[in-house]
């Protein structure tokens, strides 16, 4: 198996992981008070957008190796953008359909701000100036 199926593998599994850990009911979850104290739940899902973005923008780089660096720049901020898209879409499905699950404002910012950060590390990464 070459890299760019490697890459493009994780980049399916890690997304489909994040459907997963996004759609587990709320009883699964430890209900510890130091875990809200240092805002555990907010760096998860920093972490998680930021590696959605990160892999998904890898994975582009390496299908598109003769790409310019203005049209990779250009679907790199398309993928961000769509996985803040996505993080918006997963707490309305986690309001209405997730047992014990709640819409939360905050999870937003944090997966937005995970995207942002995936974003300017696969620009500093993966685009050659």
């Amino acid at each position: 198996m070459n890299k760019t199926t490697l890459v493009f593998f994780a980049a399916i599994a890690w997304f489909l992981i994040s459907i997963i850990l996004l759609t587990i009911p709320g009883t699964a979850f430890p209900q510890e008070d130091w875990l809200d104290q240092i805002w555990f739940d907010k760096w998860v899902h920093v972490g998680m957008f930021a590696l959605l973005v990160v892999l998904w923008c890898l994975a582009l780089k390496l299908l598109r190796k003769d790409s310019s660096h203005r049209n990779l720049l250009r679907a790199f901020v398309t993928i961000a953008i769509i996985f803040a898209g996505y993080g918006i879409i997963m707490e309305f499905i986690q309001k209405n359909f997730v047992p014990f699950r709640s819409f939360d404002f905050g999870d937003i910012v944090s997966d937005a701000v995970g995207c942002t950060a995936g974003l300017i590390f696969s620009i500093r990464r993966y685009i050659k100036k």
